[in-house]
């Protein structure tokens, strides 16, 4: 799950939640929550789009001159609008900006009251009507789909505070803790420097939960206990350790009492809201609560602004549906191949039972419970040979990749995710959160390292890390667009990771073992399934045991994986369609893009330069790519 914290980030830290981050989301207090990972910085300079090969001259004739020159004109004035729109998003959304790396409002935090909605929405109208001013026809391709992709966020933020209002009923976005988080945890700039911006924001921590209370209006029991098991996770972050560095710090005597008054009234403020989420729970496990589900006409809303694939969320469903069947008869002919490898007995007449049965012989074959952290750093290496050695795509070893213990804060919605840079810090960490399993009976413990077994582990590691979000997130930060960077399609983000699953299965990763292939088949199937749940509890009413039922026996998952994916599916909407949305784009595009070039196809050709475009929509890429080819 990427945490992809980009446009998430800005839902889950303000008044706009949405989920990904991963994504995850956040991506999340997205932290991924959809961007965080996308800390990102405005030069001018790759703003810029390079038109050195758009000649005003092209064409001799008089006529055509004026034409290319006024072309160019507008090409070199949207350049000056996406930087001004970028450093205008920042000084609405500095939190936001401190997610993306850009520092010139860390010591702010946005108090999200009603005037700061007010606020947002004149900035969407003043924005929108800029935006206008272009003629698409004058803009080069590049620059097009960047005008898409202001044109959506500008859509999303409108959306999420007149029509989605998760600012309501969504107690769980209201949580300072990630930011304070950048601040400490993160070696951009001195201490002091960044204590100084830790006791600038620590101000408008008390009226910034005083303005949560009065913003939830009605809420839902799930989002509710999120939000105390998160709002918890904040003292990590507001920690004895933060008090003791600054004291010892190079800050004044006068900052000092300050930071320790500041830092004792933020303590309370999250208390008191904890307190007051608890009793609030109470009331409605009595007296009822907002259903999560948000039904057909605000899943397809909220689907078109964040998937942006061209299909309807119904449309994408009926896929989903067909490709389950369509995957299950692959790993019933893998069945049968292993069958009498592994039993002595006849195969059940049943093809699901059989294909159940043989799964869980095999993901009896895990790591141990205290390794599962260290199991997956071991794993990376291993990736970066192979995709190295097979000439997958360029990885630059410059780029650092943390494997990390999930911090508290960001626990309780997803086990795996990734948090990274963005082109402002590139070479600060990208961080692979792995939550350990401290928390589980042995029970539940088991059932979660059947599902992740040897061989799921593996492919786990291919979609977050090598060559899958880490990789494409890299990229991302050298695209020189960053409004692609910084307001990349969650659907495509998590396409890649998905993708890359199967290309490196195909390119011969595990030596094209059939258990592999069984497995990943039946990862696969999560991710079609996850289509399937998501529209089927949000718009059809799918029950907790019809969900269980379609995870468990369907898509032959451990019982453990199937509850925390129903909690999920509760919790987001529409960003679990993103996976398999975004894979069957890329996937489709790829073959289409091979059998254009046929024996001039070269498969690391093709992935960097597909990553070159950023984190934008899969279908402004084909656009891009397939324009390319007819030059």
């Amino acid at each position: 799950m990427f945490i992809k914290e980009q446009r998430n980030i800005l839902y889950q830290l303000y008044l706009l939640n949405a989920v990904y981050l991963k994504y995850d989301c956040a991506k999340e207090i997205n932290n991924y929550k959809l961007g965080i990972m996308m800390k990102k910085t405005i030069l001018s300079t790759l703003i810029v789009v390079a038109i050195g090969g758009l000649s005003a001259c092209s064409n001799p004739s008089n006529t055509s001159q004026p034409v290319n020159v006024t072309k160019q004109a507008s090409m070199h004035k949207f350049s000056d609008f996406s930087n001004e729109f970028i450093n205008n998003l920042w000084k609405q959304y500095p939190t936001w900006a401190l997610y993306s790396g850009f520092h010139k409002y860390d010591s702010e935090l946005t108090v999200p009251d009603a005037a700061s909605r007010v606020k947002s929405l004149a900035f969407v109208k003043a924005q929108r009507l800029k935006l206008k001013s272009f003629s698409t026809e004058t803009l080069q391709a590049n620059q097009l789909i960047d005008y898409r992709l202001i044109e959506n966020l500008l859509n999303s933020i409108e959306w999420d505070i007149n029509s989605g209002k998760s600012w309501q009923w969504n107690p769980s976005q209201y949580n300072v803790a990630g930011g304070f988080a950048q601040l400490t945890n993160e070696n951009f700039a001195p201490l002091d420097e960044r204590l100084k911006s830790v006791l600038g924001r620590m101000a408008s921590v008390p009226d910034f939960y005083r303005a949560a209370k009065a913003n939830i209006t009605n809420p839902t029991l799930e989002h509710t206990q999120l939000a105390i098991l998160q709002n918890k996770g904040a003292f990590s972050v507001f920690s004895d350790d933060l008090l003791a560095k600054a004291k010892d710090s190079g800050l004044s005597t006068d900052e000092k009492t300050l930071f320790i008054e500041r830092f004792n009234a933020s303590k309370q403020a999250i208390t008191s809201y904890i307190s007051w989420l608890e009793k609030l729970e109470v009331k409605l496990k009595k007296n009822g609560a907002k259903s999560f589900r948000i039904g057909e006409k605000l899943y397809e809303e909220k689907f078109a602004l964040d998937i942006q694939s061209g299909m309807t969320a119904k449309q994408l469903y009926q896929k989903a549906v067909a490709d389950k069947d369509r995957v299950q008869a692959e790993m019933s002919k893998i069945t049968d191949k292993l069958w009498s490898k592994y039993f002595k007995t006849a195969k059940p007449t049943n093809e699901k039972v059989a294909i159940k049965q043989l799964i869980d012989k095999l993901s009896s074959n895990h790591v141990k419970r205290d390794n599962f952290v260290e199991e997956v750093k071991a794993q990376i290496p291993e990736l970066v040979k192979f995709v190295n050695d097979k000439k997958l795509v360029t990885l630059d070893p410059s780029k650092p990749l943390v494997v990390r213990e999930t911090p508290t804060y960001m626990r309780g919605f997803a086990g795996a995710s990734i948090s990274a840079p963005g082109p402002y810090d590139k070479q600060r960490n990208t961080y692979y959160n792995v939550t350990p399993l401290d928390g589980m009976t042995d029970a539940q413990a088991e059932s979660y390292l059947r599902e992740y077994n040897h061989w799921i582990l593996q492919i786990l590691n291919i979609h977050e890390a090598i060559p899958g979000h880490y990789t494409q997130l890299v990229y991302s930060n050298d695209s020189p667009s960053l409004v692609k960077s910084l307001f990349g399609n969650g659907a495509m983000v998590e396409g890649w990771a998905v993708y890359t699953e199967r290309m490196m299965l195909e390119e011969g990763y595990a030596n094209f073992e059939p258990e592999m292939w069984l497995m990943y088949y039946k990862w696969n199937l999560r991710v079609i399934c996850n289509t399937i749940l998501d529209y089927s509890i949000q718009v059809n009413g799918m029950t907790k045991a019809q969900a269980l039922d379609l995870m468990m026996n369907e898509a032959f998952q451990q019982k453990t994986e199937a509850e925390g994916k129903w909690r999920r599916a509760t919790l987001s909407q529409v960003q679990l369609t993103s996976y398999y949305s975004g894979y069957r784009e890329i996937y489709d595009f790829r073959e289409e893009y091979k059998k254009r070039l046929g024996k001039d196809f070269d498969l690391k050709a093709f992935h960097e330069k597909f990553l070159s475009y950023g984190s934008a929509p899969v279908k402004y890429i084909r656009q891009l790519m397939l324009n390319d080819l007819k030059k």
